[in-house]
Parts: C-alpha cells; structure tokens; sequence
C-alpha cells in the first residue's frame, strides 16, 4: 500500500509466523504459538516491527484477529487494523496508528499453488483505498492499496524452491503474475486480471524479464510487454532470502506500477540464517491482556 512522496506501508497479520525463526526452530507444531502482526513503514523514517508472540496473545473470531495490543477486523465493507507495537533493531520505537482499507470490490477468486491445494492464495481486494494515521509525524495520508492472503497447511520451503509475485493496479481493478519453482521441479506461471467489480479472469502471459539483482544478489525478473524495460521505481524491504519492492512494468500498451516480491525458498531452508533473522524477529510468548473478551474467543457462528 503506498501513497504519493515515497511513503508506503504493509502489515501482515500471521497465525504460524512462516519466516519467524522461533516457529522453525519449534518444529512448527503449534502455529496458535507463534503469531504475529508484522508493520512495515517505507520512506523517510520506516520502521520494521515483526514480533513473535505466544498463544496467549491470539483471539479470533470471523470477523477478527487479535495478536497482542494489534488487531485486524472487518467491519463489512471495509478493514480497520489497529497497531501497537515496537520495531526492532537498529531503530527501535513504538509504531502505533490506525490504517483503514477500503476495497473497491471484494472477489471470490483463489489459485491453488500446488496441484494438492496445500497453498492457496487468496486476492480479496485487490484494488483498494487506505487511509493511514499514525502517530508519527507526516504519516497521516491516503492511497492505493490491496488486501489478499495465503494459507498453507505445510511450510514454504518445503514445497517452493522460488516464486516471483506482482500486483499491479490497472484502470479497471489489477493484473497479478505468479512464477512459482516448486521443489518437484514443476513450476505454476499464470496471469490473472482482476476487475474493479470483483471480477476474476485468466490473462495472457507477458515475457518474463529480469530485473537487476538485490542488495544481496537474489535473482529477480518480473512480466512485461516486449519493448520495454521495466524498473524499480522504490526499494522496500531487502534480507538475504526476499525482496519486496515498487516496480513498473508495462501490461499491454499501458504503463503499470505495483509491488513486485521475490522469495528464494533455498536460502531460506539455510540453518544460518535463522540466527541473523532472530535479530529481527523477537520472541516474546508472554502476554496478559487486560480484561477478558469471551466474544472474541468464541467459535464463529
């Protein structure tokens, strides 16, 4: 989600936090115990926050997800997420706010990204309006944004290699490529445009081309119409396995932007790595909330 002036933000609401350490290290057995609200602030002054929170920090219920003193809900035509939380290391300060999204439709659709449905994901909203608030000074603004999901009933890295991801906003809705390298070597490569009325529909593949490596030398390439060179227009988030970044490419005749993710499952699977991401991600499995809410943790009727 992002605005104009370089400022962009994401945040991620997590029951088995997938890239957490603590969940690995656990032999992810208990996804309820490691669950996480992850905000990411981009622009002058981002912060990163993605902590790794105990079972007694998570309540839910149909319409709500609460991970300590953050929360996700949707209201029915829009979705209100309240962050309280601390960003971690080198620039640690409490990251506190309100960020609204209002869908311009909601869809039905979902692409399964092995042949067994083990992953699925998910584009709920894939054109949307954000109000953010935080309490930061010039990080109060309106923009353009998403909301979509994955869900999985095995980790990544066991059944990805690779996979490039983009959703770029359109004039009517938005255009989503997904390259995925599965483990058995077989590979998903589709297109799919997304209509403003909550529409879903294959599309024609564009060329895949490459575009420079990251900070950290993770290969990338994107789709685009021959002719043109597609670029990175903002650098997001960059860590030795992933890459998230703002890039414009062309889809037909139109010139397109929109976030643009490459993961690389190998380094991921990587025993060292998990070390330096603990830097990132803390731990912290203790959490009292302060009155009990017997709604939220009712099963959804």
């Amino acid at each position: 989600m992002r605005a104009g002036g370089g400022k962009a933000i994401s945040i991620i609401g997590f029951i088995g936090s997938v890239f957490s350490p603590w969940y690995a290290w656990s032999g992810r057995k208990r996804p309820e115990n490691h669950v996480c609200i992850n905000v990411a602030t981009y622009g002058p002054g981002g912060r990163f926050a993605m902590t790794d929170r105990g079972a007694s920090a998570l309540r839910q219920n149909r319409d709500r997800l609460t991970v300590g003193g953050s929360s996700m809900r949707w209201t029915g035509d829009a979705l209100v997420i309240d962050v309280d939380e601390v960003s971690s290391w080198p620039l640690v300060s409490r990251l506190r706010g309100r960020i609204t999204v209002t869908p311009d439709a909601v869809t039905s659709a979902e692409l399964p990204l092995t042949p067994d449905g083990a992953h699925v994901w998910r584009p709920f909203a894939p054109s949307s309006r954000i109000e953010v608030a935080l309490e930061r000074p010039g990080w109060q603004w309106e923009g353009h944004g998403y909301f979509d999901a994955n869900f999985g009933t095995r980790a990544l890295e066991q059944d990805f290699d690779t996979w490039s991801w983009g959703r770029f906003a359109t004039e009517d809705g938005a255009t989503c490529f997904y390259d995925v390298a599965r483990r058995d070597g077989s590979r998903l490569e589709c297109a799919i445009e997304l209509g403003g009325d909550g529409s879903a529909r294959p599309a024609k593949l564009p060329p895949k081309v490459r575009l420079p490596r990251t900070l950290w030398g993770i290969a990338r390439e994107t789709r685009c119409a021959e002719g043109f060179a597609p670029r990175q227009v903002q650098a997001m988030l960059d860590v030795p396995f992933y890459c998230r970044s703002v890039v414009e490419t062309r889809i037909g005749v139109a010139t397109a932007t929109g976030v643009h993710e490459t993961l690389d499952l190998r380094r991921f699977r990587s025993p060292l790595l998990k070390p330096m991401l603990a830097l990132r991600v803390p731990r912290r499995p203790g959490w009292r909330f302060d009155e009990p809410d017997a709604a939220l943790n009712s099963p959804a009727g």
